[in-house]
């Protein structure tokens, strides 16, 4: 498995080659060559160990169909591909500084303790509905959206501001997974979309971007329940249709609100999903079963989908290796999604 790209601090006129090394004269010479050994010593250690490392954290069930798949995406080019991710456990990490990671819904809390009881109470009632196998799809689908309007709703009631949003994103346990800023800024230099799906609150997933990572990207853009703040700061509305579980697809691009760019400005040249309309390849990302419908509504001519396993390893890797081309196990890094965006815009191969 390949290693993450080295990238350039500096302009290459600062960099120098192995001919601009000082002189065999130089007394500084010796300097030069030790170090540059001992650095090619290190990279090739370093790519040692994480290509252990890589190797045993992924699985891969059909390698044929996979690099069929892969040959096939690489042939048609980027300008084909676009990228379906699920937030929440893909690109966040499932575990962060020891603890159980919170989800972009479950930081939220509104600064009122009688409101945050109420959503709980809700959450208790219609969480154990929402997996329950015995409920007909059609079922749980009313169901959900009966949870999303409450949920809303009390929102609304409860007087919640865009100041508890940036407070509660502060004060959560909530990263990325090491190495998606590098995904996100080589999918931006291929002019690769992204699409965020997420049946969460789209306001606390761009704040999360804010001060997580500190700056935006004009490539990704997240679907999800969008909220309508007066001059207050206060939560007055939602905008558009309802987003939850079962309906975060492709087909959600019509139903969302106008689909914001970078931190909160509109872009409403491209509300209809006119950004992905002819990219009929598909790479997805996501860490449960039913993130594999997040690309229904798209008519694709290559899936891959890449499945992290967070937890229930034992219990769970077969259906996910059944249903995935890619599972990456133990809360792994991106590291291995970049490796492969990277062989999927390869000319050299």
């Amino acid at each position: 498995m390949k290693l993450p790209l080295l990238r350039r601090t500096a302009p290459l006129s600062h960099w120098k080659s192995p001919l601009s090394f000082p002189s065999s004269t130089s007394p500084h010479r010796h300097f030069f060559v030790s170090l540059s050994r001992a650095v090619v010593r290190s990279l090739y250690q370093r790519r040692c160990l994480c290509s252990k490392m890589a190797m045993s954290q992924v699985v891969v069930r059909e390698p044929d169909l996979l690099d069929r798949k892969k040959a096939s995406i690489r042939n048609a080019g980027t300008s084909k591909l676009q990228v379906i991710a699920d937030f929440d456990g893909t690109l966040t990490k499932y575990w962060c500084n020891g603890a159980r990671g919170q989800t972009s819904h479950g930081l939220l809390q509104q600064g009122n303790a009688e409101y945050d009881a109420k959503r709980q109470m809700l959450y208790d009632y219609y969480h154990p509905l929402e997996i329950s196998p015995s409920i007909p799809i059609e079922e749980k689908t009313k169901l959900m959206e009966e949870w999303w309007e409450k949920t809303h709703g009390l929102l609304i009631e409860g007087g919640l501001t865009y100041d508890a949003i940036k407070k509660s994103v502060a004060d959560a346990t909530i990263s990325f997974r090491d190495g998606v800023v590098q995904l996100f800024e080589f999918l931006e230099e291929k002019d690769i979309p992204v699409v965020i799906f997420s049946a969460g609150l789209a306001d606390i997933i761009e704040e999360v971007f804010r001060q997580k990572l500190h700056r935006s990207f004009k490539n990704i853009k997240v679907v999800s329940n969008r909220m309508q703040f007066d001059e207050r700061g206060c939560l007055v509305a939602f905008k558009g249709k309802t987003i939850h579980v079962f309906n975060k697809n492709e087909h959600a691009i019509d139903m969302a609100a106008p689909i914001h760019d970078e931190f909160g400005n509109l872009d409403g040249s491209d509300v209809n999903g006119t950004f992905v309309k002819d990219r009929t390849n598909i790479l997805l990302l996501g860490d449960g079963l039913g993130d594999l419908g997040m690309s229904d509504g798209v008519s694709f001519e290559n899936r891959i989908a890449v499945g992290f396993l967070n937890s229930n390893i034992e219990k769970s890797l077969k259906d996910y290796s059944e249903a995935f081309d890619i599972v990456y196990l133990n809360d792994a890094s991106m590291w291995g999604v970049f490796n492969l965006v990277s062989e999927l815009c390869s000319t050299n191969q």
